[in-house]
């Protein structure tokens, strides 16, 4: 299981990466693989919506499942990865790069400190 150092981790298996006031978010390689084949990523959300820490900013559908992406952190959409719409398996392959779902604005930078370091979320994903 590969769990980046720089990242931070949800205990609903979302990573971040701050870069400046930016978070950019995805599922984990722990959250893509206990999901299987990812064919479909739905984000149900769009440039400019402000999301609260915990609620859903979409859908991964998979073989054998669909979960809910949820916001490990409060903020403001300024992008989404338009290129997960035709190539969701991009997900299953490189979940901290090209499988990035979605970026916001933080709204509270603080939020980031609630959450595991890579350390404690390996151990949280045993």
């Amino acid at each position: 299981m590969n769990i980046p150092a720089e990242l931070r981790y949800s205990k609903d298996h979302e990573w971040v990466k701050v870069e400046g006031n930016v978070a950019t978010i995805g599922i984990t390689d722990f959250a893509q693989e206990q999901l299987g084949d990812i064919v479909f990523v739905d984000i149900q959300v769009e440039e400019g919506d402000s999301l609260e820490k915990e609620s859903t900013f979409g859908a991964i559908e998979a073989v054998k499942t669909v979960a809910d992406g949820l916001m490990p952190v409060s903020g403001k959409v300024v992008a989404i990865n338009e290129e997960l719409q035709d190539a969701p398996e991009t997900v299953n392959s490189d979940p901290y790069g090209k499988g990035w779902m979605i970026k916001v604005e933080l709204s509270n930078p603080a939020e980031v400190n609630e959450l595991m370091d890579a350390a404690a979320y390996a151990e949280f994903a045993k």
